[in-house]
């Protein structure tokens, strides 16, 4: 399966913002962003052009496709079935990205990066409703609980994660017990449970040309 390799720090810095893709070093003084805030290349030093209309689209749909860690055939197939779905289009995708089992590992703090979260995924250490998955686009329905396989739960990776992620809150239509690395999806995902900036009408106007 296709996945982008390179380094992923560039791609905070082409954005101009934190997407938080290395987990924890990006709320230290190691992070990109606070280092060399200014696009990679040659010429990034020089002064950001000002970007308007199809521009601004593109980079907004860049963002949120780098924030999920979704390359641009499946983010346009998310497009599609939201477009095509009941509701307001981005709106609705928005919420097919958070269903994400890979992202809903990354939110209850089993992951410091949707990165790891998805190594997790695919390396088979997640139960979905008591059954291993490890298709990390799987889609999350309300009721369902996620939790660590037992053989898994003393795994280094998944104790630093607790730890480091301990302070972070969990999203109001997620739980999580951390004694039992148990986390159960209570209702699906609003508009408002996305704490992250984003525009999404423009990514709609963007592939709506």
């Amino acid at each position: 399966m296709a996945r982008y390799r390179d380094a992923v720090c560039r791609l905070c810095r082409r954005e101009g913002t934190k997407l938080f893709l290395k987990g924890q070093r990006c709320l230290t003084e190691k992070c990109a962003i606070e280092k060399r805030n200014f696009p990679p290349g040659q010429h990034g030093k020089a002064r950001r052009p000002k970007i308007v209309g199809y521009g601004l689209q593109l980079r907004e749909k860049q963002k949120v496709r780098r924030l999920y860690g979704i390359l641009e055939n499946q983010f346009r197939h998310y497009f599609e079935k939201a477009a095509s779905s009941k509701g307001v289009t981005g709106e609705t995708l928005l919420m097919m990205l958070e269903r994400r089992l890979d992202n809903v590992v990354y939110r209850l703090g089993l992951a410091t990066s949707r990165a790891e979260a998805r190594q997790l995924v695919r390396h088979g250490h997640i139960l979905v409703a008591g059954r291993k998955v490890n298709i990390p686009s799987y889609q999350v329905s309300a009721g369902q609980e996620i939790a660590v396989r037992e053989s898994s739960r003393q795994m280094a990776a998944i104790q630093r994660a607790l730890d480091l992620t301990s302070g972070r809150a969990v999203p109001p239509w997620l739980e999580f017990n951390r004694e039992a690395m148990q986390g159960k999806v209570i209702s699906l995902p609003k508009r408002e449970d996305v704490n992250f900036p984003i525009q999404e009408q423009m990514i709609v106007e963007l592939y709506s040309k």
